[in-house]
């Protein structure tokens, strides 16, 4: 039988950065390595699959933008409805690596496999985790038992869907990990999986590519932060609070976030937190009439989803169901 036929498509980030010394990880620059020698640096690979590269940025994931992410999309949406094409595997850097992954995850009409991977360490350090990581995410979408499981994330021999996956550690090589669990590991160059995503992805949502996103911030509540001025969040579309525990909203901040409202923007409550479900009323009391709750997700993707959402519809009800379904 022939062996799979696997995109590697490069975006930049720390997998493709380089350092002056081998002993310190973090001064670097991130995509000064292209996807060829990312590929020849992991042989073992070719074993798995028959690799092609491709080149689609050389950034630090820092420094993607939501028009890149559009961009983004629009090629894996070329490349998975390529026959020649079975599976993908987009290199990334870790920074902003979840949200590319959640807005695929979200956007994607295929069932083909879409893995994303990246590395908390250059591949100039001791000990580099890219060449491990993308061995194993070669050997995930070249799985058969993963398609049809929307957009993956593979990092540290572990799988996970990228509805749930976040970066928790600045350092560590297990920085990436899901509330609720990875989905399966590989062991051995052996994906195994243990359970499956029950919530609807890729070509069961209502999103499609849109040609742009709405105007979008993330509000960090903190202690310190006084009342805001009217008029200060004028030109949002989309208002993430990421708030204290049950995402709750301090009092001194409600006429500003209720003005931007009655403006049209979205309010959407999330917490500070990063885990935990979110419930519709809270802490914030009447507050919250007319905004959303985030279910389970943290601030970062709740700021992908409630801008796609608002692609499709403005009625705060509707978004406040895919909030709860998707």
């Amino acid at each position: 039988m022939s062996l799979p036929r696997v995109v590697v498509l490069a975006t930049g980030g720390t997998i493709a950065g380089s350092a002056a010394l081998a002993t310190d990880p973090t001064g670097y620059r991130a995509g000064t390595t292209g996807v060829e020698d990312l590929i020849a640096a992991v042989p073992e690979a070719a074993e798995l699959a028959e690799l092609r590269g491709e080149q689609f940025s050389q950034v630090d994931s820092s420094d993607m933008t939501d028009a890149m992410l559009i961009a983004l999309a629009h090629r894996v949406e070329e490349l998975v409805a390529d026959d020649y094409v079975d599976a993908l595997v987009i290199t990334h850097g870790t920074d902003t690596l979840e949200e590319t992954a959640y807005f695929l995850h979200l956007v994607g009409s295929g069932a083909k496999p879409v893995v994303l991977v990246g590395s908390m360490r250059p591949p100039t350090a001791l000990s580099p985790d890219g060449p491990r990581n993308v061995f194993a995410a070669v050997a995930v979408a070249s799985s058969p038992e993963v398609r049809g499981e929307g957009v993956l994330v593979v990092m540290n021999d572990e799988i996970h869907s990228a509805r749930d996956v976040t970066k928790t550690s600045s350092l560590a090589v297990d920085s990436f990990q899901s509330p609720h669990g990875a989905l399966g590991v590989v062991a051995g160059g052996r994906v195994v999986l243990y359970r499956r995503l029950a919530r609807p992805h890729t070509a069961a949502t209502p999103f499609g590519i849109p040609t742009e996103l709405p105007r979008s911030v993330v509000l960090f509540a903190h202690s310190g932060l006084e009342q805001l001025e009217l008029g200060v969040l004028e030109g949002f579309d989309v208002i993430v609070h990421a708030g204290f525990g049950n995402a709750t909203v301090s009092s001194r901040l409600v006429d500003a976030l209720e003005e931007a409202r009655s403006r049209g923007a979205l309010l959407v409550r999330a917490s500070r937190t990063g885990s935990g479900t979110i419930t519709l009323v809270g802490a914030s009391g009447e507050t919250v009439n007319g905004w959303v709750a985030v279910d389970d997700q943290n601030p970062q993707r709740a700021r992908i989803l409630a801008s796609l959402a608002l692609t499709v519809t403005h009625d705060p009800a509707e978004i406040q169901r895919m909030f709860h379904t998707l």
